[in-house]
């Protein structure tokens, strides 16, 4: 059952069907890490809980957050089934890739495949949230201890790296069925006019809560419109 569906529920529903359960498996933004340390409050998914409550405030909506800051798909595989399938989700909000375009593209890709798959086969519905842009240059108030990788994440982007990897990525969840909710696109969008770079709350990779609201929205939007 669709995460639209479940949230219209009646009573005899919700005690055939249980709450509406949904599982964010991810790394540091899903996690909630903006500058310093975890914001729960300001984070995209309960953004997204608290929109769902506001379109019906009856169904109870758990938001059970499996991410890990500074993790990877591939790291991720094995913790799938204790740490996302074991609470029977109802659907999977996975988002990879900040941490993964350091490795190879081909792990990358595998990893999600797997990831993919299992959730499927579990019968979950999965939305592959595509991620934002990383920084684009080095930002002046970049924090000293971040100032190297900030100088790797910013050739990465700019090279193509990054979008070459969120390409592959979006057309591997298209083939396999799975609802892409393709932000990257959208922080693309935002590229050609602004500076993305600082709406990314460590100048690196973790967006500001004005962006994660912009990922709460686009969530909102396929979920109810997919």
């Amino acid at each position: 059952m669709k995460i639209r569906e479940k949230i219209y529920l009646d009573q005899k529903g919700l005690e055939q069907y249980g709450p509406l359960n949904i599982v964010i498996f991810g790394d540091s933004v899903s996690h909630g890490m903006f500058s310093g340390e975890p914001d729960y409050e300001n984070v995209y998914w309960n953004i997204l809980r608290k929109k769902l409550n506001a379109l019906r405030s009856y169904i109870p909506v758990n938001m059970i957050c499996a991410s890990i800051g500074g993790t990877t798909a591939s790291a991720s595989v094995p913790r799938l089934e204790e740490q996302v399938l074991k609470h029977a989700p109802d659907a999977v909000i996975v988002c990879f890739g900040l941490n993964d375009v350091n490795g190879s593209l081909e792990n990358y890709i595998r990893s999600l495949r797997t990831i993919f798959e299992r959730c499927l086969y579990a019968g979950c519905e999965v939305i592959f949230l595509t991620p934002n842009m990383m920084n684009t240059y080095v930002a002046d108030d970049t924090p000293p201890q971040y100032l190297e990788y900030a100088h790797k994440t910013a050739r990465m982007q700019m090279s193509g790296r990054m979008d070459r990897y969120i390409s592959e990525a979006a057309r591997l969840a298209s083939e396999m069925g799975v609802t892409v909710c393709d932000c990257y696109s959208k922080w693309k969008g935002l590229a050609k006019t602004q500076d993305t770079t600082k709406l990314l709350a460590n100048r690196i990779n973790h967006p500001n809560a004005e962006m994660h609201r912009l990922f709460a929205d686009s969530l909102y939007e396929v979920i109810m419109n997919n």
